[in-house]
């Protein structure tokens, strides 16, 4: 039978570090306040006169090459998750296809926020299966530090979202690599955590730049409350169910990475789980809510301070807009 596994991970974070006690010269806030709710220290925003989500993503791709002794040529498809695009169109998969120099291979764009790297990777998972590939880039990258709103009337959302990228480079294999993956959705939820504009469903004359007047509706809104008391709910449930699917216990996870979401909802999963420290990976502290990216920017960290070993079985699980949820469990 054919699997796929993953062969290198690579990230890019932007140099430029946003502390809690900057955010607290720009909104009515403290560390404390960010600390307690959040788990969060400090993150990373991008400049923008270089960086891009493309060019991170190309970054983050030529780390997980070399660390998989592989080269830009050897790619034949990208899937790419990020809700946050350089344009509006066209996608992010075909500027990063671009920025590495590549001609005409297939690009696939995901936008399911913090579930998208786990959808990305199951699809690339299929196609590695299906033998239509077989060297698939998945990739996670986003640039939210422009579009928060950095005032008190923000604050629930810009000390939690930041900038970063992360990848994974998939190839087929004889064992078993990526066990399973597993994919839900619940639209009814949908504007609890979104961004309304720019979107298509409205009056002409809403959607012409010259004269839109009132840009509420570009920011985040977020409903912190129902967003972590399903989040909570869904991570358990969707942990259980790759368990339950691979006949595995919550005592075989060698290491779980979660979306790096909120630091309390990882250490309530860590909880319920019965997971030592070192059996979860946590990172937000340093680098914020990073959506797509925040999962690939964490395993490709856990990799390089020897967290994975192999044969370590890895689970990853998300939890975002939509709402959407997943989990992957992986064979190392």
């Amino acid at each position: 039978m054919r699997y796929s596994r993953i062969v290198g991970l690579g990230h890019h974070v932007p140099e430029t570090v946003i502390t809690n006690a900057q955010l607290s010269t720009m909104m009515e806030t403290t560390d404390e306040w960010i600390t307690e709710r959040t788990g969060i220290k400090e993150r990373r925003w991008i400049d923008p006169s270089k960086d891009t989500v493309a060019n991170m993503a190309a970054k983050a791709t030529r780390m997980a090459l070399q660390r998989a002794n592989l080269t830009e040529k050897d790619i034949e498809f990208i899937v790419f998750a990020t809700i946050t695009p350089d344009y509006f169109f066209p996608g992010s998969g075909v500027l990063l296809q671009r920025e590495l120099g590549l001609e005409s291979i297939g690009a696939l764009d995901i936008r399911n926020a913090c579930s998208g790297f786990i959808y990305a990777l199951s699809v690339a998972d299929q196609f590695i299966k299906s033998g239509m590939y077989k060297t698939i880039l998945v990739v996670g990258a986003e640039i939210q530090s422009t579009a928060i709103d950095v005032t008190t009337r923000g604050r629930n959302t810009a000390v939690i979202f930041a900038d970063g990228a992360g990848a994974a480079i998939l190839q087929p294999s004889d064992k078993p690599g990526i066990l399973s993956t597993h994919l839900h959705s619940d639209g009814r939820f949908a504007e609890e955590l979104y961004v309304r504009d720019p979107g298509s469903s409205r009056k002409r004359e809403e959607r012409q730049p010259e004269q839109i007047l009132d840009t509420t509706h570009f920011k985040v809104v977020m409903n912190g409350n129902q967003v972590f008391k399903h989040a909570v709910v869904r991570f358990m449930e969707v942990i259980n169910e790759a368990l339950i699917a691979n006949q595995m216990k919550k005592e075989d996870i060698n290491l779980l990475v979660p979306h790096q979401a909120n630091l309390r909802i990882s250490q309530y999963i860590q909880e319920k789980l019965a997971l030592r420290d070192d059996q979860v990976y946590n990172n937000i502290m340093r680098y914020g809510n990073t959506t797509a990216a925040s999962i690939p920017i964490a395993m490709s960290e856990a990799w390089a301070e020897g967290k994975l070993k192999e044969n370590d079985v890895l689970c990853l699980a998300a939890f975002g807009s939509g709402f959407t949820w997943a989990s992957a469990l992986i064979r190392w």
